[in-house]
């Protein structure tokens, strides 16, 4: 995982919490809710930046 993506994504994932944390402060179940799905789009993409990281580990075990 690039050390960008991975910025990238934590940057995502702390703003997901912060809507979420406002929205449930402000009784804003919308505002709430897109922020837990900001979190877990972040998450998704670093479960797949991850996986592609993991793939090419195992593909450079087989080069060398």
């Amino acid at each position: 995982m690039g050390a960008d993506d991975k910025a990238k994504n934590k940057a995502e994932e702390l703003k997901g919490k912060v809507k979420e944390a406002a929205g449930r402060a402000t009784g804003n179940e919308s505002l709430e809710a897109e922020g837990k799905a900001d979190q877990a789009d972040s998450r998704l993409r670093q479960a797949g930046e991850k996986a592609k990281d993991s793939a090419k580990d195992v593909k450079d075990a087989f080069k060398g």
